[in-house]
């Protein structure tokens, strides 16, 4: 029987802490490491990186916060290395790779994977619609990038062929571990339940450690959150899994928390749509099986569509916005006025220019009272959104120009300078058939093309759904929880999207969960920030449910002018909402 298959996740996003590779390096050992560095809004700041400077458009910090000082020990152990850093331009991140092997005078092959960039033939996209919007495809002169999603494939063959550390540009985020899944194992194209094992494998590891007690919702259960351990899978043939971390360091490996990060921005979890596979997660189980070790398993697959997604950065107009506190008695309302005067002022200026009104206009306010003090500190967030960057400069002007006619309390930290308007770079996202990528590998000069083509399009498209057994009539005397002594809970987006996943503390509180959790207290949670229907997703295996929020999140990600563009806090939100539970369920011992 072949070993199982050690991956570690070291990274979860562009800027995360370089803690990781040392840590896993230093553990039991690894087979391989995952690099995560894009997100749909990594992609926006990329590619107004390399707009700026063509030899840009990668994670630099992979190269010089990583790589740097770990790749000696990499080489002696033999790890090899996947990952996503290249960006927008995985062939400048490949050569500045290679410069530091051959500085440290180390013997490894450097791939890179190629063929998500589609700029070159943007023109042949003119005509597609945005997926989810609808809306025309922007003008050619406002288009930064054009990369599809791609799969595992790719890199598989990059690792066939030698490859010691590969580097792509766009593809989906688990492929990196199942690329190395199918590597090990030798799993076939249609070998679905497999394929979604390895992508789900993936998934866990994507964001470091969100699956080791970050962003947890217990999350005082895991220790000191400054020494966290990283994600380890340990991942057999046949697709079951555990889920560890490096040994004496911090953080928390339960079913729930490895559930919460399965959850994390997926939408119907019985049609997690990749380039390789559509999973079904709905039937997945988690089992502590040893002192921070989580058992997984039961992923299930199908056919992939045949289609991938395809992601446009396009420059939308311009925004900026500004941070300011008021505190003392009703200082929420003299925020409030505060932002009025400037906007007032500013609107009043743009009608004189003929400029139009601004197309969006953000006022948030947040705080409370701090401690036990009589008086409130408030925080105020403004920002405005105009194609002219002058509409935007003259806002900022006028709100900070009324700072002596405000109300009183106005304060804020100083020293950093005014903000200016900077370019709004938005996503747009259609699907292409897959075969019209040109997909290819480069390593040591050659070029090499994978043999794979993804069986599909996917035919079956029936499922059986289920929800938890209705418990209407079976109340008895019931008392109000908040869901959080209930549930646990963690959310996240998808363009603007939100998903908020929900996992029963214990089996018998999912049907009242369920039952309060309707679409139509979802949407009043969130009152003024839900524009679409608001879905909800059962997953008897790991008694949880998704709830995915269309048109949520004012845009999302830089196009939103929202303090919480990415939907991070709304899951605290739906914990403190009352749920009635039978009386009785409260000896119920949480899972």
């Amino acid at each position: 029987m072949t070993k199982a298959l050690r991956i570690g996740g070291a990274c979860g996003f562009w800027g995360e802490t370089a803690m990781a590779t040392p840590q896993l390096l230093a553990g039991d050992g690894v087979d391989v490491l995952v690099y995560d560095y894009l997100a749909e809004i990594t992609m926006s700041i990329l590619a107004r990186a390399q707009q700026k400077n063509p030899e840009r458009g990668y994670a630099t910090d992979f190269v010089g916060g990583v790589l740097a000082d770990s790749l000696d020990e990499i080489a002696k152990q033999g790890v090899r290395v996947l990952s996503n850093a290249g960006g927008v331009n995985p062939q400048a991140c490949a050569q500045a790779v290679q410069a530091l092997i051959k500085d440290k005078g180390l013997s490894l092959k450097v791939a890179v994977v190629e063929g998500d960039d589609l700029m070159g033939r943007s023109a042949e996209f003119a005509d597609k619609t945005e997926m989810f919007s609808g809306a025309p495809m922007p003008g050619a002169d406002r288009i930064l990038s054009m990369n599809a999603y791609l799969g595992a494939w790719p890199i598989v063959a990059a690792l066939n062929a030698g490859a010691d550390i590969v580097i792509t540009g766009r593809c989906v985020d688990s492929a990196l571990t199942l690329a190395a899944c199918i590597h090990r194992f030798g799993w076939e194209s249609d070998a679905y339940d497999q394929l979604a094992a390895g992508s789900l494998a993936g998934h866990l590891l994507e964001c470091g450690p969100q699956s080791t007690g970050g962003n947890f919702t217990d999350w005082q259960l895991a220790g000191d959150l400054a020494g966290i351990g990283y994600p380890v899978v340990e991942i057999q043939g046949c697709g079951d899994m555990t889920v560890t971390k490096p040994a004496g360091t911090q953080g928390i490996v339960s079913p729930a928390a490895v559930c919460e990060q399965m959850l994390y921005e997926i939408g119907d979890p019985q049609a997690y749509v990749l380039p390789d596979v559509i999973c079904d997660f709905s039937q997945v189980v988690l089992e502590q099986v040893g002192s921070e070790r989580v058992a997984v398993r039961g992923a299930k697959g199908r056919a992939p569509t045949g289609q991938v997604k395809v992601s446009v950065t396009w420059l939308d107009g311009y925004r900026a916005g500004y941070l300011f506190q008021f505190n003392g008695v009703n200082a929420r309302r003299k925020a409030q006025n505060f932002a009025r005067i400037g906007l007032d002022r500013a609107q009043k200026a743009l009608r004189k220019m003929g400029g139009g009104d601004y197309s969006d206009v953000s006022i948030e306010t947040f705080g409370g009272r701090p401690g036990d003090g009589p008086y409130e500190e408030i925080a105020l967030k403004t920002a405005v959104r105009h194609q002219d960057p002058r509409a935007v400069g003259l806002f900022l002007k006028e709100l900070i120009g009324a700072a002596l006619a405000t109300p009183p309390g106005l304060h804020g930290f100083t020293g950093a300078g005014r903000p200016k308007p900077s370019p709004v770079v938005a996503l747009f996202s259609f699907l292409v058939d897959s075969e019209i990528l040109d997909q290819r590998i480069e390593i040591e000069g050659r070029m090499e093309r994978p043999a794979h083509r993804a069986h599909g399009p996917s035919t079956d498209t029936s499922m059986d759904r289920c929800v938890p057994h209705d418990v209407d009539g079976q109340a008895g005397p019931t008392v109000t929880c908040r869901l959080e002594e209930l549930a646990w809970a963690r959310s996240g987006d998808k363009g603007d999207k939100a998903n908020i996943g929900v996992i029963a503390r214990h089996p018998d509180y999912m049907p009242w969960i369920w039952k309060s959790l309707t679409p139509h207290v979802v949407t009043r949670r969130f009152k003024g920030e839900i524009n679409g229907p608001v879905e909800r997703f059962y997953l008897p295996g790991s008694v949880s449910m998704n709830i995915l929020l269309h048109e949520a999140l004012g845009g999302g990600g830089v196009s939103s002018l929202r303090n919480d563009s990415q939907a991070k806090s709304f899951a605290q939100v739906l914990l403190d909402l009352p749920v009635n539970i039978p009386e009785h369920l409260l000896h119920c011992k949480p899972g």
